[in-house]
């Protein structure tokens, strides 16, 4: 369990990694835009993303 954390983990650094070698004009432009969203929006945005993730394990868990 805890090896598939640090694997996941290390998944979403690669990933995040990735896409600022291959689009670094695009993700400094996404950056800036973040940075006038208010905490609320930035807060309810993080939390649905978290939500769509569990609901993804869970279904991968359970049906594959």
């Amino acid at each position: 369990m805890l090896h598939d954390l640090f694997v996941a983990l290390a998944l979403v650094l690669v990933i995040e990694g990735l896409l600022y070698a291959a689009f670094p004009s695009q993700m400094r432009s996404l950056v800036e835009r973040m940075a006038q969203f208010t905490d609320t929006a930035l807060r309810q945005t993080g939390l649905f993303i978290a939500a769509v993730g569990v609901t993804f394990i869970w279904i991968i868990k359970e049906f594959f």
